[in-house]
This record gives C-alpha cells, structure tokens and sequence, in this order.
C-alpha cells in the first residue's frame, strides 16, 4: 500500500470526520454521516497500521477517531456541572417523589406520639412506672431544658446534626428490609409522646412545646421524609410492576438514596437552629418563628422546586450514562 497515495485520497474524509466530531450540535443526518465516515477511518487506521506500522498519519486518524468514539458514546460531565443539575433537578424531584409517603408517615407518627401522651399522662400508675415522682419532676423542672443548654451551641448543634443525618441514612439505607424506617418511626414517637406525657403531668406543657417546635419542625419532617423514601425502596421490591424485582430495586435505590444526601443539609439547618435558636431566652413566639421559616424553606424546595424538576422529566435517578442502559420492558 502507497501511504502517500492514501493519505491524498482520504485526506478530505478525514477532514470532514475532524469537522464533524468538533461540532457542538449534530443533526440526524449528521450523526449518521459520523459513523459512517468514523467506521471508513477506523478501516484506514488498520491498512497503515498493517503495512506501515506506527506512522504520524497513523496516529493523525488514531485521534481523530478517539475524538469522535468520545462523541458518540458520551463523556462524564465536570463535576462542577454535576453540582447544579444534582441540587436544581436531580434532589427536589426525588424530594417531591416521596411527598404523599412524607405526609402518611407524618400523620402515623402524630397518632402514635399523640396516643402514647394521652395514654400515659391520664393514668397516674403509667407515670408513675416511669420512674420516682422526684426524678420525675426534676426531668420536667430542669433536666428537659438544660438538655438544650448544658453544652457549647456550635457542640451541641453538630452533635445533635450528626446524630440526625446517621438516623435519616439509616432509614433510606436499610428501607429495604422494610422493617427498619418502622422501627426508627415508631421509637421515636414514643419517646416524643413519652416526654410530652411526663411534661404535662408536672404542668410543664408549654416548655415542652417551647423547646420542641422550633427545631423539631424541620428536623421531624426531614426523618419523616428520611422514612418515606425508606418505605418507598422497599415497595419497589415488593410491588416492581413490569420490571424484574432487581431492576425496580436498583433504579429506587439509586433515586432516593439521593434523598439521604439532601437530607443532611437540611438536618444541618435544624442542627444550627436546635442549637442556636432553641436554647436562647427569646420570646418563645420569635423561636417558633424562626423553626417555622426553616420548615417553609425546606417545603419550597421539596414541593415547587421538586414539582418543577419533577415536569421537566426528572425522577432522581442518574442519567444513562451514569447508571447504565436500562433494560426494555414490554408494556
């Protein structure tokens, strides 16, 4: 074979490979265009390769067709590219998936932690089994409010952050079982319906509400939320519809376990305002405020944003390229 005969002959081919591949937008009848004259260099590359060895046209044609492979078959984005797409379309609308499953566990969690106050404040031997009425009351009078205020704010808001967010990573990560986001659920409704109760026998009610609200509104909500995504992982195992147990499972899994890295942000949120809002001596009016501006922030981001990412055709799972092809299913 004639090297210099076949670079004159297909020097404007590769021209227009170079051409094609460094566009930013292609066209259908462009794209084909690029495989086709992609499939004519690569047969090129192999007759120089095998009668001329490693040559500088050789290895000319090898990049333009590394060039043009990348173009067809896609490249990772810059993280920095990843960051905006990741918290504007990818987090609200996995946020906005697990809305209605948020709110059944919301209302599961106010029955039970509301039941279990009643029970046990109006019936004098339930409190009592709790514990000496003197350790009782000492609970109500200082040990509830000094909770908040015992440690340094900056300490004791990333304790109570950390503490939350591995609650809430739990709940998604092991929502599979099922089991588990229940368990987390009803625990704690019962230790938030127990102290209600022991507050109100020693007519401390209104500390308790004081104290709970302006944290407790966003970081409630956020492991309420943390336990419906972990429900949600499991019902795609057991309800899959059309597709296999394993794919339903994965593309869940990968969707909502977003839903656990957005969760430690807005756990952060309350962390700061557990401990920086709720210890202070401020007009309990102001506290709740501010608790409730934090909650609002989170359900703008959650419900409109995630309602709009959710339109664009956004679920929270990665895109083709990060998880792979998915498998067609009939249907």
């Amino acid at each position: 074979m004639d090297l210099d005969a076949l670079t004159a002959a297909r020097r404007d081919e590769w021209a227009r490979l170079d051409e094609l591949g460094r566009r930013k937008r292609l066209s259908g009848p462009d794209v084909d265009e690029l495989v086709t004259r992609y499939r004519a260099a690569s047969a090129d590359l192999a007759d120089i390769k095998t009668s001329a060895g490693r040559t500088p046209e050789g290895d000319h044609v090898s990049i333009l067709l590394a060039r043009t492979r990348l173009r067809l078959t896609g490249v990772r984005d810059n993280v920095l590219k990843q960051l905006p797409r990741f918290f504007v379309l990818q987090l609200p609308a996995a946020l906005y998936r697990v809305r209605w499953s948020t709110l059944a566990v919301t209302i599961g969690f106010l029955v039970v932690s509301s039941l279990v106050a009643l029970w046990i404040s109006g019936d004098p031997a339930a409190v009592a089994a709790l514990g000496e009425k003197s350790q009782l009351q000492n609970y109500a009078d200082e040990q509830f409010v000094n909770y908040y205020r015992e440690n340094p704010n900056a300490i004791f808001a990333g304790s109570v952050w950390t503490n939350n967010a591995w609650i809430a990573a739990q709940c998604v990560l092991f929502g599979v079982t099922g089991l588990w986001p229940l368990a987390v659920m009803m625990q704690n409704a019962i230790g938030v319906g127990t102290s209600a109760a022991i507050m109100f026998s020693f007519d401390r009610g209104d500390l308790f509400f004081q104290f709970i609200l302006p944290h407790g509104l966003l970081e409630l909500t956020a492991i309420f939320v943390a336990g419906a995504a972990g429900l949600q992982i499991f019902w795609a195992w057991v309800a899959p519809g059309r597709r296999s147990r394993a794919a339903a499972l994965a593309a869940a899994g990968r969707s909502l376990a977003t839903v656990a890295v957005g969760l430690v942000f807005a756990l952060a949120l309350s962390g700061l305002v557990e401990g920086f809002v709720t210890p202070r001596e401020w007009p309990w009016p102001i506290k709740i405020a501010i608790g409730a501006l934090a909650l609002g922030v989170f359900l703008f981001y959650m419900l409109w944003v995630g309602r709009r990412a959710a339109r664009a055709g956004e679920t929270g799972d990665l895109t083709e390229y990060e998880a792979g092809t998915p498998t067609l299913t009939a249907g």
